[in-house]
């Protein structure tokens, strides 16, 4: 970091420290870029440190491993660049408002600091907020993390909040989402899961399983009633605009797949009640999971959202249908969801529920493997971490852990994706559970 941005940050620092030491009025916080955590005093430690509860090697972590901190200088890449010029945009693509708002930490001038760097990419404050008010005072020895949400901090130790961050970009909001119209141009496809992408991000925290054994598949649940809850939302903005029909709201490989001869195709096996051959499916991939967490916990209120979504999946199937009750069909199913995620997070997570939710994912293999290769892609995720959550672990958990490595490397390519063959292997973790 230059010097003068160096110089702006310790003062920055100490201002923070003195206003909250003499209680002067609130200042509007301001980010101040990951530099600020980089020293190895801080955050910025090449190995772990074992004398504290906080490892000091997040920021190391982040810039060798995190692909997040690539994600400005991916809109530098040939496909980014032909993306923006198949999409028309009129800048480019590290200039852009459209990409930046995902790609970067694209905030109005007046909240960036001297040492503030739009190349940075997504970075420490993009999840835990501005940092100008807390920054200086979260090193003192008696600090409490509610002093630091209090100053500013986003409270990722929440949730249901810290899944909300992720989701404002790996599903949207009203400022910004990923549209049919970018993913022909060549963006992926929007995908997640909160506990499985945690892991692969790699994680720059302690997960504490000393305090809460359950901790993975709550992390796991309570991302997966939020999705679902933001999901519908996002579905009810976009049928309440006027660019409705959002083809991004349709389970993309009902369209785009391999062809096949007509007596090889799995997809002509499938007997249809829902909509007419040809049109193409609403991506249920939030629900087709969820459904079975939420049955192992409260089976009345499974009934209940399985029916506003049954009503909402009639509404969006069929193309040409009212945009006004396809919205009002989403809103209460997202408040719906959004209760839950609150129960979620206090739901006992044992050995026992665990096993519950994992034979009834497995036994709705046949199911599942039709709905689609996005919904498959959630089935896979969630096996895997209620299945690594088991203490103690599953007597065939080696055997277990070969058929999720195969139903993994079934969805490597999703236009090749054969329901048949994934139902083939879910059903063998079926056959290993005690």
């Amino acid at each position: 970091m230059p010097l003068i941005s160096r110089i702006s940050l310790m003062l920055t620092c100490v201002c923070a420290c003195a206003a909250v030491a003499q209680n002067v009025p609130y200042t509007a916080p301001q980010y101040v870029g990951p530099g600020s955590c980089a020293s190895s005093s801080c955050h910025g430690s090449v190995q772990p440190r074992s004398d504290n509860r906080i490892p000091q090697n997040e920021y190391s972590i982040w810039v060798l491993q995190d692909k997040h901190a690539k994600a400005y200088t991916v809109l530098s890449s040939p496909l980014s660049q032909r993306m923006a010029k198949t999409l028309g945009l009129s800048k480019k693509p590290a200039e852009a408002a459209e990409c930046l708002g995902c790609h970067s930490l694209d905030v109005p001038q007046a909240k960036r600091a001297k040492s503030f760097d739009l190349n940075d990419g997504v970075s420490c404050e993009n999840c835990h907020g501005p940092a100008s008010n807390w920054l200086g005072p979260h090193t003192a020895r008696n600090w409490k993390h509610e002093q630091s949400v209090s100053a500013g901090m986003w409270d990722t130790k929440n949730l249901v909040k810290r899944q909300e961050i992720c989701l404002s970009c790996h599903i949207g909001n009203a400022e910004q989402s990923v549209t049919h119209e970018m993913i022909a141009a060549g963006h992926p496809d929007l995908v997640f899961e909160l506990d499985s992408y945690s892991a692969v991000m790699p994680r720059h925290w302690k997960v504490p399983t000393d305090k809460d054994p359950g901790i993975a598949v709550r992390t796991w649940s309570v991302g997966q009633a939020v999705q679902l809850r933001e999901a519908l939302a996002r579905l009810a903005r976009r049928a309440r605009s006027q660019q409705w029909p959002e083809y991004a709201e349709y389970d993309c490989s009902s369209c785009h797949h391999s062809l096949t001869k007509p007596d090889d195709s799995w997809r002509q096996l499938i007997v249809l009640t829902d909509r007419k051959p040809g049109a193409p499916p609403w991506n249920t991939q939030g629900y087709v999971v969820f459904r079975h967490l939420l049955r192992a916990m409260d089976s009345n209120a499974a009934d209940q959202l399985d029916a506003e979504l049954k009503s909402l999946a009639g509404k969006v199937n069929r193309l040409g249908g009212d945009p006004r009750q396809i919205a009002e069909a989403a809103e209460r199913a997202a408040a719906a969801a959004g209760s839950l995620a609150q129960r979620l997070s206090t739901q006992p997570y044992t050995r026992d529920f665990n096993v519950r939710v994992l034979r009834s994912i497995a036994n709705d293999a046949g199911a599942i493997s039709v709905t689609g290769e996005r919904s498959a892609e959630q089935a896979v995720m969630a096996v895997d971490s209620l299945m690594l959550a088991c203490s103690p672990p599953l007597p065939d958990a080696a055997g277990m852990q070969a058929n999720i490595n195969a139903m993994f490397s079934q969805l490597q390519n999703p236009s090749a994706y054969n329901a048949k063959n994934f139902e083939t292997q879910l059903r063998a973790i079926a056959r290993s559970l005690p």
